[in-house]
């Protein structure tokens, strides 16, 4: 049961790190925040903000 269960904790990490769930608590943390639909709608819009300034060229 022991490699299933770590083979579950890994599908779960990478599912939160593709989600952004990861991230986001990553971002509570450093800021000192606690979640909040105010907060998820900041860190979101950051993110955007960050990816389509970084636009790629062809």
């Amino acid at each position: 049961m022991k490699p299933l269960r770590a083979f579950m904790r890994i599908v779960l990490g990478i599912l939160k790190e593709l989600s952004d769930e990861s991230a986001y608590a990553r971002h509570l943390k450093a800021h000192g925040a606690v979640h909040s639909a105010a907060e998820w709608r900041k860190f979101c819009e950051h993110r955007l903000k960050a990816k389509y300034e970084r636009a790629k060229c062809c």
